[in-house]
């Protein structure tokens, strides 16, 4: 059994009373590993019958599964076409219940690695806005590929504190997802190294870090919309209290009811009463209804469902007769700087949320090809528009797709090609990983498609494509940085290498032979 800290224990027992046994034999129990299907590409049905894998539905989750260690679904091709990602199931619940709607403007405030975030996008559909921010520049490596593999051309994804963000977007979004750093409580039986270095003043540390967070989320959020706040701890500090104070210091803001599933428990409003608030924390003032209203959150119990420790609170802003947004939602993202450039260094210590606005020089270079730097816009051409020449060139690739793309959106700085949202806003001094769709890049008169342009892709939108079964060893060949041979293809060019119809990378295509273009960084070992 894994060894759990004493005083993690004695508080966990005064919450749960005669359930406490139950608790801590759940860590006899071995994890589930989770399965979540990126409905953006293909239905839970047509992946269970395409892939064979042993997958047993996650009650509470229409597009989740539970599958078999055997299954290793991370080394399949379909995994690399982004078909799907591998994520705890408890994990899975804020972003499924969160109500996106098509067109929705949404922020996913601490969004690394990105599991949470690809759900967010593909409820969109497409459409709409997705800005996923994470403080951590190394996480946000990871971030940027998920989004990419599964397809999101609609997002801005930021490297930023909430504070800077929340003065460039002001009552902007429909819909903000907090999954606060926290303690980790609820992950110690799938992460035992977290119980190691866990403490009692962990929480606390956490709480306050919260706070900051939250706050610069009401900000950003609009009348009416819903912002959903989860942890996977089941500290009372970061829980129910958090969810309280929120409640007591912004009136406008009030619970609405989480979709119920069996196994779900209330939250418990007596924790948001002395003697469970910390000193340090200060009195939480709620009347008898504001704080009954905390029933309205959700915990997740690893010894009620089959899952890890998860908390959600959904929160929804009043509507006002003041104005819905600080925006126009038809801007563009101006003169917008990059990684590189004047903007202000996020500080990834806990509790540093709070930076100062103020810009800082800088000049830093990523190892990793997952992250490209954004260079600044070309001055040969006016403000979101495309060069003549520029034009010519991606007019001609372009000529190969059955689909439309946005030619007022693309815009091309220093040769790299981006197809940027629709509805944004001018980020100029912020700090942002990608800004749009990476389409590729105009090198020696000629453009070179990028790794992201083909994961958004349908097999039906690009006219030269090679579709092979995920047996056919080739594919794994390619997904290795191979070449590879293609037998009665006579074409030659950009070819877009598909497996049972779902893009994978491209390829240059002459006499047979396909020219290995997948993306360095996302190989198989």
């Amino acid at each position: 059994m894994i060894s759990l800290p004493r005083e993690f224990e004695e508080k966990m027992e005064r919450i749960l009373g005669e359930e406490y046994k139950d608790f801590r034999g759940s860590f006899l129990l071995p994890r589930k590993f989770g399965l979540r299907v990126n409905r953006s590409k293909i239905s839970a049905e047509k992946l269970k019958e395409l892939s064979g894998f042993h997958l047993t539905p996650i009650p509470w989750i229409d597009n989740g599964f539970y599958y078999e260690e055997c299954d290793r679904p991370s080394r399949h091709p379909f995994y690399y076409a982004g078909l799907y990602y591998l994520q705890e199931p408890s994990a899975m619940t804020p972003a499924n219940v969160l109500p996106i709607e098509p067109g929705d403007r949404v922020l996913d405030l601490c969004a690394a690695p990105g599991g949470k975030t690809t759900e967010l996008g593909a409820k969109l559909q497409g459409s709409g806005f997705l800005a996923a921010n994470d403080i951590s520049g190394p996480r946000c490596r990871a971030l940027l590929k998920n989004v990419e593999v599964f397809g999101i051309p609609n997002s801005l994804l930021l490297n930023e504190v909430p504070a800077k963000i929340a003065g460039i977007f002001p009552e902007f979004f429909d819909k903000i997802l907090v999954d606060a750093p926290c303690s980790g409580e609820g992950m110690f039986r799938k992460d035992p190294d977290a119980a190691r270095v866990w403490n009692p003043a962990k929480p606390i540390e956490c709480a306050r870090m919260q706070r900051e967070i939250l706050t610069q989320a009401v900000r950003m959020l609009r009348p009416g919309g819903l912002l959903l706040y989860s942890t996977c701890t089941f500290s009372p500090e970061e829980d129910e209290q958090m969810a309280g104070w929120l409640l007591a210091n912004h009136p406008e803001l009030s619970l609405e009811e989480i979709p119920w599933y069996e196994g779900f428990d209330r939250g418990r409003p007596k924790l948001c009463l002395p003697p469970w608030i910390p000193g340090e924390l200060g009195e939480i003032p709620l009347d008898d209804s504001r704080r009954g209203s905390l029933e309205r959150c959700v915990r997740i119990w690893p010894h009620r469902m089959g899952g890890e420790g998860h908390f959600l609170a959904m929160f929804r802003k009043e509507e006002t007769d003041s104005r819905k947004s600080g925006m126009d939602s038809t801007s563009g993202m101006g003169d917008s700087q990059d990684l590189g450039s004047y903007s202000q260094k996020p500080n990834e210590a806990a509790g540093d949320w709070q930076a100062s606005d103020r810009g800082t020089r800088r000049s830093r270079k990523s190892k990793s090809a997952e992250i490209r730097k954004e260079p600044r816009r070309d001055r040969t051409a006016p403000k979101g528009h495309l060069i003549k020449e520029d034009r010519r060139i991606l007019e001609e690739f372009l000529a190969n797709f059955r689909r439309e793309f946005p030619m007022d959106r693309i815009e091309v700085r220093k040769g790299q090609v981006y197809c940027v949202p629709k509805e944004s806003a001018d980020v100029k001094g912020m700090v942002f990983v990608r800004n749009g769709l990476y389409m590729g890049e105009i090198r020696k008169n000629r453009f070179e498609p990028s790794q992201a342009l083909a994961s958004c892709l349908k097999m039906e939108d690009y006219r030269q494509c090679i579709d092979l079964p995920p047996e056919d060893e080739r594919i794994v060949r390619y997904l290795k940085g191979e070449t590879i041979e293609v037998d009665g293809e006579e074409g030659k060019g950009w070819y877009l290498l598909c497996v049972s119809g779902f893009p994978l990378g491209w390829g240059r295509l002459n006499n047979g032979i396909l020219k290995n273009k997948y993306l360095l960084s996302w190989r198989m070992n």
